[in-house]
């Protein structure tokens, strides 16, 4: 596949801009070559400056459940556009997209909106910590909640810990608060609470951890999490920007019975546009501003554009959108799983409904970040490669997750089954 213009692009975006892009993981650094440049998205598909189209299983991270451009969705973001992009001030749009969010939340008797995910489960954290006047926090690894300085940690040494900066230029004392476990290990949270229970201001985890594979979490865990929480009169945070309104019910606490005391959301929230949004039930959220003394504010919070776009984005999820999802999904995972037996199960396919992973390795799927092999990137650099160059586009990391949208259908998802067979020979992976 020729990328000759991409490659000259980025030639140029090196000059302009950080490593040439605007997100670290865009830079295709951990597998060969330069980003691609696109220029135009329809559907499932993806058209670069080269004129190369591909079949995206990336769909701008998850927040395009129904693919590129979808007419009503653009139609709908283009009316509101005639009547001004951004008022700074309340309009009906935050309150039709607040009423679609709630009926798919029930736990959320309020919602607030921001402008990422990030931004929501910044802010959720500092509810949290308004509301129950205490400090700390406990994470796991292999959970990544945005770029927020007290959340980008990792773990030192011992059974569970007070996590270390992973990244240079956040303070010491600003991760000191954020105590880290492994997921699926409840022991080590059980110690954490007994050494610092009446500290803990709250959890926080995606209860399907989509961020660094995705590591699909056992339902008794989660609720074992609950229960510490109330018996330590701690909150439980659940982190859905990723799995929020990818399933039929919306919450991913119907899903595993365990419902959380403050949710954070995006992506698909915003049906392609910058929004975030954190709820819980109306005792937590009047410690809010301008009810309560807990300061959280953004200019662009509830763009008119963005609550348009993401009101359309649910009212097209309806049950059939889902079932649509789901069949699709479990055609696919039919499909690929007997790629991978032919070829000697180089890796696991991991499938929730319209979210899928590749986990490398012949073992059983990963469900710690712990459990991931330290050569998946390698492996996967190659695989992305060949993909790519038969006309399909994953994401540039092998710890990245792909989507499945309501604009795929079963031809894309034979012709990259196919595909798929055709690297993994070629790669003689057998």
């Amino acid at each position: 596949m020729d990328r000759t213009k991409s490659d000259n692009m980025h030639n140029v975006a090196v000059e302009h801009l950080v490593g040439g892009v605007n997100s670290p993981v865009r830079a295709f650094k951990s597998v060969h070559g330069n980003p691609i440049y696109f220029e135009k998205a329809s559907g499932a598909h993806v058209t670069d400056i080269d004129g190369n189209v591909l079949v995206d299983f990336v769909q701008s991270w998850g927040p395009l459940i129904h693919g590129h451009s979808h007419p009503e969705i653009i139609q709908a973001v283009h009316e509101k556009m005639l009547n001004g992009t951004s008022f700074g001030a309340p309009h009906l749009g935050e309150i039709e997209l607040a009423k679609k969010v709630k009926q798919r939340f029930t736990h959320m008797d309020k919602v607030r909106f921001v402008s990422s995910g990030t931004e929501a489960v910044m802010s959720a954290v500092r509810l949290a910590r308004g509301y129950t006047n205490r400090d700390l926090l406990v994470k796991f690894e292999g959970c990544y909640h945005g770029h927020v300085d007290s959340l980008m940690v990792s773990s030192g040494s011992g059974l569970a810990t007070f996590g270390i900066a992973s990244s240079p230029g956040i303070p010491n004392d600003t991760v000191a608060t954020t105590l880290i476990c492994p997921l699926d290990d409840i022991e080590a949270v059980e110690f954490l609470f007994n050494e610092h229970g009446q500290e803990i201001a709250a959890i926080v985890i995606e209860p399907l951890p989509a961020n660094n594979g995705l590591l699909v979490q056992r339902n008794d865990f989660l609720k074992q999490l609950r229960s510490l929480c109330d018996n330590h009169g701690s909150l439980l945070i659940f982190d859905e920007v990723i799995s929020g309104f990818r399933f039929k019910h919306g919450s991913y606490s119907d899903i595993c019975g365990v419902q959380p005391d403050i949710t954070a959301l995006g992506k698909v929230i915003g049906g392609g546009l910058p929004v975030g949004a954190y709820g819980a039930r109306d005792e937590i959220m009047a410690k809010l501003s301008p009810l309560g003394p807990v300061y959280q504010a953004g200019t662009l919070s509830g763009n008119p554009l963005a609550m348009a776009a993401g009101a359309k984005t649910l009212d097209l999820l309806d049950d059939d959108a889902y079932d649509y999802l789901e069949n699709l999904g479990a055609f696919m995972e039919q499909r690929v799983n007997a790629v991978l037996e032919k070829h000697g199960y180089p890796m696991r396919l991991v499938r929730m409904e319209s979210l899928f992973w590749f986990s490398p390795g012949k073992e059983s799927p990963a469900v710690r970040a712990d459990q991931i092999p330290s050569n998946a990137g390698q492996l996967y650099a190659d695989v992305h490669r060949e993909l790519l160059d038969r006309g399909y586009m994953l994401a540039p990391s092998a710890y990245e997750i792909g989507f499945l949208s309501t604009s795929h259908d079963e031809s894309h998802i034979l012709g990259f089954v196919q595909a798929l067979d055709d690297s993994l020979s070629i790669l003689d992976w057998s």
